[in-house]
């Protein structure tokens, strides 16, 4: 495995592969790796003949009162972990390589960015479209891995594909958990014990909705009620929203015909926990 800096450095690295008709893929990260960021690169592995990995802790999509400053970061454990896969380029470029001086280019989000996260998060979808397509630019894969716990950024990137015709397919790779079901990110280390714990709610939440979905539930207006008033039961938990939509467009939906998506972002302490799950009739 190598590890380059520069876009520079990336685009010589790559070229060989590519000369080769080795198919590329890329699997883009803020770093502070875990198994979920694993299992994409796995997937990648799987899947393609070239995998590609980046870190960088995109200034851009945090908000004035978010985290950027403490968002944790630790190169040597998430080196190691890339190794493991093993994965062929890890990408670690600095905000000056990727935001050069002067930098004034913005890729907008439409209506996929209003609602659920972007809500409360305003112009964040905005810093994922810009940095994914640049990077995107600067790599130019034939596969790129998301995972799907992040099921908004994940519709808006297929969005963004398609609209700007980018010639990248988009692979959702299923959400990992730990052993008691709660999704895994990098945001958990922020949880004290106890915050830890009443987090749970998040997942039993969503398996308790996907087994009235089995037993018959159609009305997703009352299944949503229910839902917010378990999660509103536990302790420590301030909802942000609770949301059941289409998978695709993120509008509500009221009676499930086909799939919906049931997502949910939830406080403990200052800690903000998203996390989804495909409803199937």
């Amino acid at each position: 495995m190598r590890l380059v800096t520069t876009v520079a450095e990336l685009r010589e690295a790559i070229r060989g592969a590519r000369q080769a008709g080795k198919r590329i893929g890329f699997v883009p990260t803020m770093g502070y790796l875990h198994e979920g960021h694993r299992s994409l690169m796995v997937t990648a592995r799987q899947e393609t003949d070239f995998v590609v990995t980046s870190i960088f802790v995109n200034p851009m999509q945090f908000g004035p009162n978010e985290d950027l400053a403490r968002y944790p970061r630790d190169l040597a454990r998430d080196t190691e972990l890339c190794a493991s896969v093993p994965i062929d380029l890890l990408f670690h470029p600095t905000a000056a390589e990727v935001y050069p001086d002067r930098f004034q280019t913005k890729v907008t989000i439409g209506e996929l960015a209003g609602g659920l996260c972007g809500a409360s998060r305003p112009g964040h979808f905005d810093g994922v479209a810009t940095v994914v397509t640049k990077l995107f630019g600067m790599v130019q894969p034939d596969v790129a891995f998301f995972g799907q716990k992040d099921a908004q950024q994940v519709a808006v990137i297929q969005r963004l594909v398609q609209d700007l015709n980018l010639p990248v397919e988009i692979r959702p790779v299923p959400t990992v958990r730990e052993a008691d079901g709660l999704a895994l990110s990098s945001r958990n280390t922020y949880l004290s014990p106890a915050e830890r714990e009443a987090a749970l709610v998040l997942s039993r939440t969503l398996f308790w909705a996907e087994a009235q979905v089995k037993a018959g539930e159609r009305d997703m207006g009352a299944l949503q009620a229910a839902m917010i008033a378990r999660i509103e039961a536990a302790p420590l938990a301030r909802i942000d929203y609770v949301e059941i939509v289409d998978p695709l467009t993120l509008q509500p939906v009221t009676r499930l015909d086909e799939s919906a998506l049931a997502a949910l972002a939830v406080r403990f302490g200052s800690t903000r926990l998203i996390d989804n799950l495909r409803l199937v009739p």
